[in-house]
């Protein structure tokens, strides 16, 4: 197979998922066409040289709907002649078009792909799509389905991780993500949104809450009791897992992912294809793999599909010099360090969700440029780019810095 190579990666800022948020008067498309738009003129793109636009997006309904890959594609000046496609993988959606991208060029169908993804959660809402997982019997059942949230704190019990440990890893996000914009981390990456008339609306990450301690996090109740309580979900999680004897109910607002606004593009290519066009590779993708995991758990997909990466890859977890893990939940995360006793100085290293948001269809094309950024800046080699996925999943990645 050809090599596959990363030569771009753009996001915009992610704006509070909420009608007072920044991004809340920017469509879905407009958000695509800010990512879509930079990656073109950074790269001095004409835009027919692009074979494909694979967006991710979990809610592609009214606005965001109808294949808004293909309308992004034509919006952004790319030539009618650029086809684009939607994907849904739910949080993983927007790593997994970097990933289809890569494949569209490893099998050497294609030279020039885009990969990334958009969510504007303030305008279309969270679960705006349906399915039939949550209300159907027959799948809810077998799956033994229950909210992300119920299943975040049966992670948390099931594993040990207390509310102090939780709180504690929010805190520390919350000063990596700070931290990172305080010293310019992100500046190449950041593509400011406008509006029409040209003055921008944001041009950085606007959920985040520096000033967060252990005392404030203290005073936030469990946001996910009243559903397993009260909707039944704690039986079912006991069911599923019966050496639980009761959930400890830890994961609120502060130590979950924000809902946010948000797009982002990764441009992915042949070397033939970047020397043609006078560009240079930033990174090369040695692995990518996709596995389901335990439903009930749910989230414990990262740890499942990056052992099942680095197999692929022929490396092992010391190999890797940087890890960007989604913070859907506090406890995802702490659960990964655990399963490969990682050190935490190399995981999330600029923070993530929990700080910064999480908007499902273009998180993970936003990790993966955040990776990158970070590999160059400190002169390291290798990052593995992993998120969990609702109803069991893990999508991860490997890439290697040229």
């Amino acid at each position: 197979m050809a090599d596959a190579f990363i030569y771009d990666a753009v996001r915009t800022p992610r704006g509070r998922g909420k009608l007072d948020g920044s991004l809340h008067e920017v469509s879905s498309l407009g958000l695509a066409v800010t990512a879509l738009q930079a990656v073109r003129q950074r790269n001095k793109l004409e835009g027919p040289e692009i074979d494909d636009v694979i967006l991710g997006c979990v809610d592609p309904v009214g606005e965001a709907g109808g294949d808004i890959a293909r309308a992004a594609a034509i919006a952004s000046g790319y030539s009618y002649k650029v086809p684009g496609v939607q994907i849904n993988r739910f949080c993983a959606s927007g790593l997994d078009s970097v990933n289809f991208a890569a494949g569209e060029i490893m099998s050497g169908q294609h030279d020039l792909a885009i990969g990334g993804g958009v969510e504007s959660m303030s305008r279309v809402g969270i679960g705006a799509s349906g399915g039939a997982w949550p209300v159907d019997p027959t799948i809810a059942i077998p799956s033994y389905f229950m909210p992300q949230g119920v299943s975040a704190d049966l992670i948390a019990t099931k594993y040990g991780f207390s509310r102090d440990d939780v709180d504690a890893y929010a805190v520390e996000s919350q000063k990596r993500a700070a931290r990172a914009w305080e010293e310019g981390r992100f500046k190449h990456s950041i593509v400011p949104v406008k509006d029409v008339n040209g003055i921008t609306l944001l041009d950085r990450d606007e959920h985040m809450r520096p000033g967060t301690d252990m005392q404030s996090l203290a005073a936030l109740k469990p946001a996910f009791a009243f559903y397993a309580e009260q909707g039944g979900f704690d039986a079912v999680a006991i069911q599923a897992h019966p050496e639980v004897e009761k959930l400890n109910y830890v994961h609120h607002a502060g130590n979950s992912s924000g809902i946010v606004d948000g797009a982002a593009a990764v441009l992915v290519g042949s070397k033939k294809a970047g020397e043609k066009h006078g560009m240079k590779p930033r990174v090369k993708i040695r692995a990518y793999a996709n596995i389901g995991s335990d439903p009930a758990l749910m989230l414990t997909g990262p740890v499942d599909v990056t052992k099942k990466v680095l197999h692929r890859a022929g490396m092992t977890i010391d190999d890797i010099d940087l890890f960007e893990v989604n913070e859907a939940f506090a406890a995802v995360v702490l659960r990964y360090l655990e399963a490969f006793n990682l050190d935490p100085a190399k995981v999330n290293v600029n923070g993530g969700a929990i700080a910064m948001g999480h908007p499902l269809g273009a998180t993970g094309a936003m990790l993966m440029g955040i990776a990158i950024d970070e590999l160059e800046r400190t002169g390291k080699s290798t990052a593995l780019v992993t998120l969990c996925i609702g109803a069991g999943m893990g999508t991860a990645t490997i890439v290697e810095r040229v």
